[in-house]
């Protein structure tokens, strides 16, 4: 049971750690948490993504499940996260659990507990379901399994949502090239898109196991036939989803389109015909302020992982939240991310002004705003360390520009007082510290990530 952990966004591990017995625990530790909530007798959806372990894996979780007397719902085939999160809401059912890695490779699997809300599950309910886990025992009940389509009642959903926020849903004319990466993001997000009008060119949408050797992040250094199909012309956006699509990139005919750039783009759309404050995460763009600024709206910043994000959503009922890792949603659709539905979010976008005439206009009226990071290794066990150091040297001036503040939201965020910054943060998944930077240069970023690396190393 100590390898099972919650981290930023669910249990995920490699295949020799990911095991039946451990998935079959992680069942029994819902079941014992939503029993205590009042929620016995209830019903959960149990999805999965497209790797060749997650259907045997949702299996678990269903017997599981059923034999604590749960009734349990599956869906046909392989779908995105948004699709399960968006069940459990829509339906008010007790609870939802997703088999997948995401974006990791094909050795990994994973598992998320989505909370009746939809929304990501809060560290207070992770950690009840973590104290609940133990070995399997699902003899005490007979709960019903039932199979049914979960992807229809989905879609139905987000092109109307798409057709009132945007007054009229329609792509006709738009030639969109889309690539799912193997992930189950195909035959949903192009059925999304296709529907509406728009001529979908697809690429990777025949299901491999394995996303074809690699990752399915949609990273630009694994989107070049994406990248080259718009830039030469053969359509006129180009959109893709990572393995579970709750996360999506999109590429204009000058290039991929930064997330934090992308964040921007919509954002600004949004405003046009609606109004509200925005989330973001401590490491997204301060352009999003200024637009906000500009629109006479408030924007919140919270620590980086989108139940953060989703909270914040909840709390100050926002109209947009997201992070510069490609994950955005609305509060009105469903506190979590959907890259399914942003996909259709940033087509409708690009139909109302080409999303590279859109960037330069925000460039000309709000400045350039570039960002990048950098990772140092630091050992798990060192993280808490290395922070607590870091408080007592924090400097006055970074790369000869005076420090204006420090938010200690997630690590340390150094703001200078030219408008800039540097963020040095723990990785959630990984042994190291992320060290970001913002500024209206890349020359000038590459200056403060080697002052953020000069002053991080040594602590470790």
């Amino acid at each position: 049971m100590e390898q099972i952990s919650f981290g930023t966004d669910g249990w995920r591990a490699t295949l020799d750690t990911f095991t039946s017995p451990r998935v079959r625990a992680v069942g029994q530790a819902v079941a014992d948490y939503l029993e205590s909530e009042g929620r016995g007798g209830g019903t959960v959806a149990v999805g999965y993504d497209a790797r060749g372990s997650s259907p045997g894996f949702a299996e678990d979780l269903a017997d599981v499940l059923g034999g604590n007397g749960f009734d349990v719902l599956v869906p046909e085939r392989d779908l995105p996260t948004p699709a399960v999160a968006w069940t459990v809401r829509e339906r008010g059912l007790a609870g939802g659990l997703m088999l997948t890695a995401s974006h990791n490779p094909p050795e990994y699997n994973g598992v998320k507990f989505l909370p009746g809300d939809g929304a990501p599950a809060l560290p207070e309910v992770t950690e009840r379901i973590e104290a609940n886990l133990r070995e399997a025992d699902p003899s005490g009940g007979d709960g019903e399994i039932r199979e049914e389509d979960l992807v229809g009642p989905y879609l139905d959903h987000a092109a109307s949502f798409l057709d009132d926020l945007e007054d009229g849903f329609d792509l006709s004319g738009v030639r969109v090239c889309y690539d799912a990466m193997h992930g189950s993001g195909r035959g949903v997000t192009d059925r999304l898109l296709e529907e509406a009008g728009a001529d979908v060119e697809r690429l990777r949408t025949d299901h491999d196991p394995e996303f074809g050797g690699s990752s399915p992040e949609p990273k630009a250094d694994r989107l070049e036939h994406l990248i080259a199909r718009v830039a030469e012309g053969d359509a006129d956006l180009g959109v893709a989803n990572d393995g579970d699509s709750d996360r999506v990139a999109v590429v204009t005919p000058e290039g991929y389109v930064d997330a934090n750039l992308l964040y921007v783009l919509l954002y600004d759309h949004l405003l046009e015909s609606d109004s509200g404050p925005a989330v973001r995460t401590v490491s997204t763009t301060f352009l999003v302020d200024r637009v906000a600024e500009a629109h006479g709206e408030d924007v919140y910043e919270t620590a980086v992982g989108f139940k953060w994000v989703a909270e914040a959503m909840r709390e100050h009922d926002a109209l947009f939240g997201g992070e510069e890792s490609g994950g955005f949603g609305l509060t009105a659709h469903l506190r979590n991310k959907d890259g399914v539905l942003v996909a259709g979010l940033a087509a409708a976008a690009h139909a109302a002004e080409p999303l590279d005439e859109r960037l330069g206009r925000l460039r000309e009226t709000y400045g350039e705003a570039h960002q990048d990071r950098v990772s140092v290794d630091c050992p798990d066990d060192r993280k808490a360390g290395v922070l607590s150091a870091l408080a007592d040297e924090l400097p006055e001036s970074v790369a000869g520009v005076e420090v204006d503040r420090v938010n200690d939201v997630d690590g340390f965020k150094i703001l200078l007082a030219d408008g800039s910054w540097l963020l040095v943060r723990p990785s959630g998944t990984e042994p190291k510290l992320r060290v970001y930077a913002e500024a209206g240069s890349e020359g000038r970023v590459a200056e403060l990530l080697e002052a953020g690396r000069d002053l991080v190393e040594p602590l470790v």
